[in-house]
């Protein structure tokens, strides 16, 4: 009896433990645009200030933020509207250390929407931070001709993400000959990292030594 109420108390924790934090991201998320969105609307243009008592509409500074942004996108999409933005990345880029910012913002945004990068589409074993010690890493891009010239003609840029927070880590530079290529997509490395390596992924080779150098299975 006790061992059931432990596994079905164990259960419980397990199935409502990611939707609770999926709920409380949603939530929060919402909250903060609407926080952000909502003190900007004019008075007489917020419907809120024509709800009865302290009735608000949650989600109303999602919603105008992202007919905002659509706007603006179709904005730009026109002749006029490009030629305005063109205008102000010359003024930005006059402007020390903010043409810094938004330069490096910009490159960043466009290269993540554009679809055309190979960044993060690859997942790789490296040995590191010493020999024997094996890490999950992210090819992000192809090194540049400077890097080509100084390391080598094939190197790639890596990203080492630390456990259990992927969007920090490391980026490294090695020649490509050096990685492991491991059958494994972005998001499943992503879930091995978040749960410290406790989530394994279903696809998996099933035979897993044969995608790992033989030293890594040598005793000594």
């Amino acid at each position: 009896m006790f061992r059931w109420l432990r596994n079905s108390f164990l259960t419980g924790i397990v199935i409502a433990t990611p939707l609770g934090v999926t709920l409380y991201l949603i939530v929060a998320f919402v909250g903060f645009v609407d926080n952000v969105v909502k003190p900007l609307i004019p008075a007489r243009y917020n419907p809120e200030n024509y709800l009865p008592g302290d009735f608000t509409l949650p989600g109303l500074g999602v919603l105008i933020a992202v007919v905002i942004l659509t706007l603006l996108g179709a904005f730009a999409a026109n002749v006029f509207g490009r030629t305005l933005i063109n205008l102000g990345d010359r003024i930005v880029a006059g402007v020390p250390l903010v043409r810094n910012v938004y330069g490096a913002l910009k490159q960043i945004m466009e290269t993540v929407f554009s679809g055309k990068s190979n960044s993060f589409k690859e997942v790789v074993l490296i040995e590191y931070p010493m020999k024997g010690l094996y890490v999950v890493a992210f090819v992000s891009a192809n090194g540049d001709n400077n890097l080509k010239e100084k390391i080598s003609d094939d190197v790639v840029g890596l990203f080492v993400p630390t456990t259990p927070n992927p969007t920090s880590g490391f980026l490294l530079y090695t020649p490509k000959k050096n990685t492991i290529p491991i059958d494994m997509s972005v998001e499943e490395a992503a879930k091995l990292i978040i749960s410290f390596g406790m989530v394994t992924p279903d696809k998996l080779p099933r035979d897993v030594r044969a995608t790992l150098p033989p030293e890594m299975f040598t005793r000594t």
